[in-house]
């Protein structure tokens, strides 16, 4: 059996236009910045978590840092990423949304009770809010 982890630290995002999408997630989910540097932006989310944005193309070959090599990475095409949400607070993201004149591409109400708002970002990739009752551990 694999030793445990605890949770999910950083998921990325490859983008066309960082500051663009840096705006765009700081308005939208209130996240604040902990690194921005040309390559890739590091966002602060709720439960220590961190959505690293990344300059399409930029990180495919390794970077170096003080502390050791970060191995190449990139992705293309529409990717996903979902938040989970309070039940009660599903009309406030619906809200908040159309106040951005952010379009709700989907809402779909799961079986065991869970809902999710599907919407895009600037770049195209699929963003998820969701209320417990989308999987079994939320």
């Amino acid at each position: 059996m694999p030793p445990r982890i605890s949770h999910i630290l950083e998921t990325s995002l490859y983008v066309e236009d960082l500051e663009r999408s840096q705006a765009f997630y700081q308005q939208v989910f209130g996240f604040d910045v902990f690194i921005a540097d040309g390559r890739m932006v590091a966002l602060g989310a709720p439960a220590s978590g961190v959505v690293l944005l990344f300059a399409r193309g930029k990180s495919a070959r390794p970077s170096e840092t003080p502390g050791g090599v970060i191995p190449p990475h990139d992705a293309h095409g529409q990717q996903h990423l979902c938040f989970g949400i309070a039940m009660d607070a599903l009309d406030a993201w619906s809200d908040h949304l159309a106040r951005l004149d952010i379009a709700v591409e989907s809402r779909v109400t799961w079986p065991r009770g869970g809902v999710s708002l599907y919407f895009r970002d600037p770049d195209g990739h699929s963003l998820e809010v969701a209320t417990p009752g989308l999987w079994p551990n939320f």
